[in-house]
């Protein structure tokens, strides 16, 4: 069985989004189960040009804007520096 390339390319796009729907689930379990203790979680999406940042407190809204702005940076490089 041979995969071409847009196969394997949803291949890997249904498997990250199962990760990281599993790892919402093990985060909640051990959160649930930890006996008062708080899980702290912090993250962005994009919609379109625009970034969504969101946190459960300052220091990881903080630490989700820095993950953002080098993924940005990233993003921006890979793509050769569009428009300059």
């Amino acid at each position: 069985m041979e995969l071409a390339l847009a196969d394997l390319g949803m291949l890997l796009i249904l498997l990250g989004f199962g990760l990281a729907f599993l790892g919402s689930v093990l985060l909640a379990l051990s959160a649930r189960g930890a006996g008062g203790r708080k899980a702290k979680v912090g993250g962005f999406v994009m919609i379109g040009p625009v970034p969504i940042v969101f946190g459960s407190d300052r220091k990881w809204i903080g630490a989700a804007a820095i993950l953002f702005l080098a993924f940005a940076f990233l993003v921006f490089i890979l793509m050769g520096g569009v428009g300059i």
